[in-house]
């Protein structure tokens, strides 16, 4: 249990600090002060002044914060109003920028994360690794070597683009699959049969060789990034659509939980985790609810369409109610998390 608490805040951190960092990095090259860069929470334990800015780490290893000059001005802070580089007297683009950067970094992470497993795990090819002996594959004329590169005339450039063509076969009818062998064309005709482990499925007899090249990786774990985040976006929906039940999320202690399970299946599954976690953040993040970076950027929208008619105190007070809401939910799905854990 222990292991697993270790590793959940070694996990929150390094999710937290990237997203944080983002935001200071987009501060500094849109020319607003950053104060303070701190990574955890509470009493500090290390500081050290930088330039006009001190960066920190505290005892609670629950979070981070870039506090920049003016973030969440209200009129009784004098120093804010005539100071240029304040957050609150950027430019509205630059606002938005800044607001933005975390996000961008947390999908950046998932984008790293996700390229580092599929590397490792490696994508499967169209290069044959296996031909079975007794299979339809083999008795047709296919070779161990042999790279698919068209299945019923439809050009293949992927395994997941063969995969594709030869599961709409129904075996009442041979397959033409032509191969690239020593650098010439071969066509031949397979007849695909039923298969014995999936019922309802007709295979060849064949296995894809798998590579680990990193140049796929880089490809196909951006892909892979992008279906992600695509098919969060579209559980997020149906989620609001049906009504969010305690059941659809997890905080630190519901985590924990889910950490214990996937360091039991391996690295891989670890790394898996921490890019699905990255854009959660990140989409999260991106909510246009008060106190979020979301909710920053529709005030800032907002603000730069009706003129100024909103203004930083009033902002500063709606993002305030926003955080006391959202750590009233963070109590609550806390507290749902550990009576789970007790039943």
């Amino acid at each position: 249990m222990i292991i697993n608490i270790i590793l959940t805040i070694i996990l929150f951190m390094i999710l937290v600090i990237p997203h944080e960092f983002g935001h200071l990095v987009a501060a500094k090259k849109m020319g607003v002060k950053v104060n303070e860069f701190s990574a955890g929470m509470g009493p500090a334990l290390w500081q050290k002044q930088k330039g006009e800015t001190l960066y920190s780490v505290r005892a609670v290893p629950l979070g981070g914060y870039c506090a920049m000059e003016g973030e969440d001005a209200t009129d009784d802070e004098a120093n804010v109003p005539d100071n240029p580089r304040a957050f609150n007297n950027a430019a509205w683009w630059r606002k938005l920028v800044i607001l933005f950067a975390g996000a961008f970094t947390n999908i950046l992470v998932a984008i790293v994360t996700m390229i580092i497993t599929v590397t490792i795990i490696g994508m499967p090819v169209n290069t044959l690794s296996k031909v079975s002996p007794d299979g339809p594959a083999a008795e047709a004329g296919l070779r161990q070597g042999d790279k698919i590169v068209s299945v019923q005339g439809e050009d293949v450039h992927s395994w997941s683009d063969t995969m594709s063509v030869l599961n709409r076969e129904d075996g009442k009818r041979p397959i033409k699959v032509e191969v690239l062998r020593s650098g010439k064309t071969r066509e031949y005709s397979v007849t695909p049969v039923a298969s014995e482990k999936e019922p309802g499925r007709y295979v060849i007899g064949i296995e894809a060789a798998v590579s680990h090249n990193i140049f796929r990786g880089i490809y196909y774990g951006t892909v892979t990034t992008w279906k992600v985040n695509a098919a969060m976006y579209q559980a997020l929906g149906q989620m609001f659509s049906r009504g969010v039940s305690a059941g659809d999320v997890a905080g630190p202690v519901g985590l924990v939980s889910i950490v214990d399970k996937t360091r039991t299946a391996g690295l891989i599954n670890l790394l898996y985790l921490v890019s699905i976690i990255s854009l959660n953040l990140a989409i999260i993040n991106l909510l246009p609810i008060p106190a979020l970076d979301g909710g920053r950027i529709l005030f800032v929208i907002i603000r730069k369409i009706s003129g100024g008619r909103i203004t930083d105190k009033m902002e500063s007070y709606v993002h305030l109610a926003g955080m006391m809401l959202l750590l009233i939910l963070f109590v609550f799905i806390t507290w749902h998390d550990i009576t789970g854990l007790i039943k």
